[in-house]
């Protein structure tokens, strides 16, 4: 792959990038279908909040997206809730997995659905720096109060459903059918966007 592609897929992923929060309740077999550097496909419209208060329910799904749609701008009671959706047909790289007592969250990245297999067989220096911010996002989270306006019947009706999956467990994309090539490892240098793929790390030159 061209690097001027690698940067368009990069930046199509990473410029913008925001982070957002759904909460619900799953149960354990539910969970654990989850797997990290796993791809995911949600097929319906993906409800979630850039508020983050408390986890309420036992599971988070924390998500970096770049393409979310704010619902303030077409309804103003959105605003109250931080409510943001992403489209149907949606794509996600697990990054991690994370769980303290009885909460767990599941880090998503959404990715364009032409970068499936980039991001599938390749990581990055970028992943590694958003997965610090998403641990770190955890812990502070999980004691914290939760957000009133977040608490609705509404809103957990939107959110009770797992993403990826069908309330069964039943996983809508099988990336193990996704071509395995020899894994990338890609650094950006954010300063200049410059794409170096497979460089050695320092501690392989010692």
């Amino acid at each position: 792959m061209k690097n001027e592609r690698l940067k368009t897929m990069y930046n199509e992923t990473f410029s913008g990038l925001k982070l957002f929060y759904r909460d619900t309740n799953l149960a354990e077999n539910l969970i654990s279908n989850y797997k990290v550097g796993q791809i995911i496909q949600e097929k319906g419209f993906t409800d979630m909040t850039s508020i983050g208060g408390g986890i309420s329910g036992n599971f988070r799904y924390l998500i970096a997206s770049a393409h979310a749609k704010d619902l303030s701008k077409f309804n103003p009671d959105s605003a109250r809730i931080g409510h943001y959706l992403l489209d149907s047909i949606a794509y996600f790289k697990v990054l991690d997995i994370q769980k303290i007592e009885d909460k767990t969250q599941i880090f998503l990245l959404n990715i364009p659905d032409n970068s499936i297999s980039l991001f599938k067989n390749s990581s990055s220096n970028l992943e590694e720096e958003i997965i610090e911010k998403a641990q770190k996002r955890f812990r502070e989270k999980i004691d914290a109060d939760l957000i009133p306006e977040l608490q609705t019947e509404e809103w957990k009706e939107r959110t009770k459903f797992p993403l990826g999956m069908d309330e069964n467990g039943k996983l809508f994309f099988d990336d193990s059918k996704i071509k395995t090539e020899v894994p990338k490892r890609i650094d950006v240098d954010v300063t200049k966007k410059v794409i170096e793929i497979n460089k050695k790390p320092w501690w392989k030159i010692w």
